[in-house]
């Protein structure tokens, strides 16, 4: 990419680079319900678990949105359990969100709306909904694909059909100015169904065919979500955590200890070479937000058993508020650490904490940590950053790479179509 054009697109990163005197853009993520209507053995929300189900009130999510507006928290996700249960409350929150002026606003779905694609009135009730949407200030849509095989995936979410009506209903969507983004949570049936009698011996035995089986199945996968239609992607890491592992007591419902998505550390660091072996075969062909600079240091984490890479900054800049108790926590893994209601909190006090942690690999938090940290050093201690690339020279040709690739993409703005002149500049490129 010429200098000029690098140089004018990530004047588009403005939010970003200004970095209030050297402070990281906040990020709050909402679980605005814990109700969900999928089956998904790897959430402990999957309907019929057995807890209460509830819902932030409509009063206290304003409530939240002022505070964070504010505050000046740049980004809020709503996410659930299953947001779009409620969906006109999300839509009304969404527009309350950018009215305050809050640029950066996600939600998603599990998809379960698509389903019935055949039916009278399902492409009214969608035109609807995306119609609805659009009038919006969304910034990102996700839909949760778990599978390169619809009928693994529908199984697992107990959500029929489900694959074709994303298919009929991403060109509605992109019709109205929304781009989707297919959010893959990295299981082991990724590529089909892993059988765990026949495959698990010669895993144990042999790493790098576990390494290869899963490079084949993230092929599978970017390959199969293309074809839907899907013009970005976003891969959310396993977590792998039991209640009291490495420190982390989980009040986000969404972490499990099913098999399905537990994975030890030498599996992790080989999902991450494969995932770092994978992504750039497709970066030209759709917009893939997990960073490689990300991949890079987490796989050396699991390789050596030292945490690297930036800190998190969740319980500093970034944070997370729970449906059952609208409590707010560092992330949603650090259950032990409840800071109180949103709104009572001082967040330019807490920004000026230190982060430190890095014992999770949630990527809400790690992946934009990566990305901006270098940007944070760049401005408050470049010999440190310095240092760093000197240190590790294939991290600092990643991160380079990794925040070329972002401006390539228009930062992930789900209102815009990708430009694949600018992708193309990426063709098996690191």
């Amino acid at each position: 990419m010429q200098l000029f054009d690098f140089l004018s697109r990530i004047a588009d990163m403005r939010t970003i680079l200004s970095l209030a005197g050297g402070t990281m853009p906040g990020q709050v993520v909402i679980q605005y319900t814990n109700a969900c209507n999928a089956a998904c053995p790897h959430c402990e929300l999957r309907a019929g678990g057995g807890f209460r189900r509830t819902k932030i009130s409509m009063d206290d999510m304003k409530r939240i949105i002022d505070t964070a507006a504010a505050q000046g928290v740049k980004a809020l996700s709503f996410t659930g359990g299953e947001p779009l249960l409620f969906s006109n409350d999300i839509i009304e929150l969404l527009a309350c969100a950018g009215r305050a002026g809050i640029p950066y606003l996600r939600t998603g779905t599990n998809g379960f709306l698509f389903m019935h694609h055949d039916s009278e009135g399902w492409r009214k009730r969608i035109e609807s909904l995306a119609d609805s949407l659009a009038a919006t200030s969304l910034y990102t849509f996700w839909i949760s694909v778990d599978s390169a095989e619809p009928e693994v995936h529908e199984k697992m979410r107990g959500l029929p059909g489900v694959i074709r009506g994303i298919e009929k209903a991403l060109p509605i969507f992109h019709e109205r100015g929304i781009y989707p983004a297919v959010n893959l949570g990295i299981n082991r049936h990724i590529g089909g169904w892993w059988d765990e009698e026949r495959f698990r011996p010669r895993a144990e035995s042999d790493p790098d065919w576990f390494e290869e089986y899963f490079t084949r199945s993230f092929s599978r996968f970017y390959r199969s979500v293309i074809d839907l239609g899907f013009t970005t992607a976003n891969a959310c890491y396993p977590m792998s955590i039991q209640s009291g592992g490495n420190g982390l007591d989980a009040v986000y419902g969404a972490s499990s200890a099913d098999l399905s998505v537990r994975f030890s550390g030498k599996e992790k660091a080989a999902l991450f070479r494969a995932l770092s072996t994978v992504i750039p075969a497709f970066r030209r062909y759709i917009r893939i937000f997990t960073p490689l600079s990300c991949l890079h240091v987490l796989r050396l984490s699991f390789e050596t058993g030292v945490p690297g890479g930036f800190p998190c900054p969740g319980g500093t800049h970034y944070f997370f508020i729970d449906a059952s108790g609208v409590d707010t926590y560092p992330c949603g893994f650090r259950g032990g650490e409840n800071l109180g209601k949103f709104w009572e909190l001082n967040l330019a006090k807490l920004a000026r904490t230190k982060s430190c942690c890095r014992a999770c690999e949630w990527e809400c938090f790690r992946d934009p940590a990566e990305l901006i940290g270098p940007l944070l050093d760049l401005t408050r201690r470049p010999y440190d950053l310095l240092g760093r690339f000197v240190r590790d020279r294939a991290y600092g040709r990643l991160w380079l790479r990794d925040i070329m690739y972002q401006a390539a993409c228009g930062f992930f703005n789900g209102r815009r179509a990708p430009d694949y002149a600018a992708l193309a500049r990426f063709r098996n490129s690191g």
